[in-house]
């Protein structure tokens, strides 16, 4: 691990050497991709630099604790800072570790999140409502964009189905967790009993990828035009400018209706048929993995039950990493970053379990 920390370190400082070159700054292109390396490389560097110091510092007391001539409560003193000396450097080679882990390629790329409003008729559309809402919020709290490409809505304000459109630094790394089955548990307002009801929604999230990434044979996709329409299916444009694809190979459908111009919907549509065949392949990837490195937080799986939402006790828990909070409400509204860190938490210590000798060469 040392002798990779130690050509990280001299990497960076080539680096740095490197974007000081007036030859180079006067390439802005290639200047910035030097900077760019090296904000990568800078978290690993800034805690080697202080993993150093500690143990440079712990062996100076060292030194002077052996070397005598001290009074008790002196030596007492210089014991307690060489124990939490001790206690930083395993803290910081434990970071260390976490910081080497391979990092997900897609982590830095704007997101596309899908919302399907699953069993529970009315009541799951109402719910995917409200975690179209949640999701928007978030991304405001996080000061990212949001753009919905496409929303297939109720007469009640429910959701059927939803396509958004997230650009913000980190968007995925943080998001891609959401992926799966939410539950929520409740009493609807149709309901004149006060049973509580529960009802699902899905969750897809899927990184946004470049045309070079994902090759479509246009001979495999079939282009439709129709009509975009509001609530309950009422036609709210007089000409044909919603698109829809199909995808022939694999069957998926994506529509695209948020646009006026039937140009723009259909380079929205095919954004989402990027990401969607993107997510089939790391799918499929990942499903030949699985026998053998099974993550309980990264899967990703579209079926797995990942959190419930309880209102009546104001709860939401999640099931991967058995954390539950009672803000409910406050979730709702956007504030998810306690679950969301304990996700990321949960999921690197699971690969540093797995992978820890799997590290690969930066």
């Amino acid at each position: 691990m040392f002798d990779k920390l130690d050509f990280i370190l001299e990497k960076y400082d080539d680096l740095s050497r490197q974007a000081s070159d007036p030859a180079v700054i006067s390439n802005q292109p290639e200047w910035q991709k030097i900077v760019k390396e090296m904000g990568e490389l800078e978290p690993v560097v800034k805690e080697y630099g202080a993993y150093k110091q500690n143990k440079q510092a712990l062996l100076e007391t060292e030194e002077l604790l052996n070397g005598g001539g001290m009074e008790e409560d002196e030596r007492e003193l210089f014991k307690d800072e060489l124990s939490e000396l001790k206690q930083k450097i395993e803290e910081g080679e434990e970071s260390l570790k976490a910081l080497l882990l391979p990092k997900d390629p897609n982590d830095d790329k704007n997101v596309i999140l899908e919302v399907r409003a699953g069993t529970g008729g009315e009541e799951a559309s109402l719910f995917g409502s409200d975690l179209l809402r949640m999701y928007m919020r978030y991304a405001e709290r996080r000061g990212w964009k949001t753009e919905i490409l496409d929303l297939n809505d109720t007469e009640l304000g429910g959701t059927k189905e939803a396509v958004l459109m997230i650009r913000g630094k980190g968007a995925y790394s943080r998001l891609k967790y959401e992926s799966g089955v939410h539950r929520v548990q409740r009493v609807p307002e149709t309901e004149a009993a006060g049973r509580i009801h529960t009802s699902a929604a899905t969750v897809a999230v899927l990184p946004e990828v470049e045309d070079v990434e994902v090759e479509i044979d246009p001979n495999d996709v079939r282009v439709d035009v129709f009509r975009s329409s509001g609530n309950g299916g009422q036609s709210v444009n007089t000409t044909d400018s919603a698109v829809r694809l199909t995808h022939v190979p694999t069957s998926i459908v994506v529509s695209c209706q948020d646009e006026k111009s039937q140009i723009k919907n259909k380079e929205k549509a095919f954004k989402v048929l990027r990401a969607r065949l993107y997510d089939l392949a790391l799918q499929e990837q990942n499903k030949e993995l699985a026998d053998t490195r099974r993550s309980m937080v990264g899967t990703g799986d579209r079926s797995e039950r990942i959190r419930t939402y309880n209102f009546p006790q104001g709860r939401v828990s999640d099931h991967r990493i058995g954390m539950t909070l009672y803000k409910l409400p406050a979730f709702l509204d956007g504030d998810m970053d306690e679950v969301i860190d304990g996700l990321i938490t949960s999921d690197k210590a699971d690969q540093m379990k797995n992978d820890i000798n799997d590290i690969t060469d930066i």
